[in-house]
Order: C-alpha cells, then sequence, then structure tokens
C-alpha cells in the first residue's frame, strides 16, 4: 500500500492540529485525528507539538490500524491499492470495533462486491456523520480509483 498517499488522504480528511482539541464526539485530539484519550501523548510532549511528532504519531496510528486489520480482517491485504486505503482509512477514522460493526459492507468487500460495498458504506450513520469523506471513500470502494483532491497527489 502506498503509504505516502495514505498519509496525505488522512491529512486531507482529519485535518492537521498541533494543540489538543475536542473532535466532534468530545475525545481530546491532536495532530492528524490523534485519539489523545485512546493513546496518550508521550512523557514529555507539549503542545502546539512540532511536525516531526504529528508525523510520529500519524505513523504509529497507521501502523496501529494495519495492525488491527491484520487481526480481525487478514483478507483485507488481498484487495487492491486503493481499496486498501478505503478500509485502512475508514479503521483509522472508526477504529477497529466500529468497523467491524459493518458487517454486510465488509462480506461484500471481502467477496468483491464493491458496488454492494459503497452501497453499505453511503447508508450508514458514519457517513451522514463524516460527509464528503465518505462519499469520497464509498467512490473509491465502487470504482477503484481515488478521487484526487487539492493538496493529495
Amino acid at each position: 500500500m502506498n503509504l505516502q498517499l495514505l498519509n496525505a488522504e488522512l491529512r486531507r480528511d482529519e485535518g492537521v492540529r498541533y494543540s489538543v482539541y475536542r473532535d466532534t464526539v468530545g475525545v481530546p485530539t491532536v495532530g492528524v485525528g490523534h485519539n489523545c484519550k485512546a493513546s496518550p501523548l508521550p512523557p514529555g510532549w507539549t503542545c502546539p507539538l512540532s511536525d516531526g511528532q504529528v508525523d510520529q504519531l500519524l505513523g504509529q496510528d497507521i501502523a496501529a490500524a494495519c495492525a488491527s486489520l491484520d487481526r480481525f480482517l487478514p483478507w483485507w491485504s488481498g484487495l487492491d491499492e486503493v481499496r486498501q486505503r478505503v478500509i485502512t482509512n475508514m479503521c483509522f477514522n472508526m477504529g477497529i470495533n466500529t468497523l467491524l460493526t459493518f458487517r454486510n459492507t465488509l462480506a461484500d468487500m471481502k467477496l468483491g462486491f464493491y458496488t454492494a460495498a459503497a452501497t453499505g458504506m453511503r447508508a450508514s450513520l458514519w457517513a451522514r456523520q463524516v460527509g464528503a469523506r465518505a462519499q469520497r471513500l464509498a467512490q473509491a470502494m465502487e470504482t477503484g480509483v481515488m478521487p484526487v483532491a487539492a493538496g493529495v497527489a
């Protein structure tokens, strides 16, 4: 999987913040969607974070999402490049436990029924919560082509 593209897509979708803020559900967050409640900042780190610290957190969070996918959905690594980034982006955003509730959508992904998977994505509460992000990811799931947005090459 192209981690450089995933990194850019997550930065676009999550935004980059150097100081802790409360996300839409009140969770303390920093960097590129880093959940400080689930994974506190390392000892001695203070805000505002540096670019290097944001990059370090993002790298760790991407690795954690991929490890969760490997553990719970081992078939994900057999998806093509774009669809791997879609499912990783979803896991990064909602966490593996919530992603696993998408039973029918995940079954469709696994079987290669990408139009059905995209329909399931679009029909979810998650899609209503994240809006354009979900529409873009559903389109990529359906077509195998990630729509290009400003700042993502």
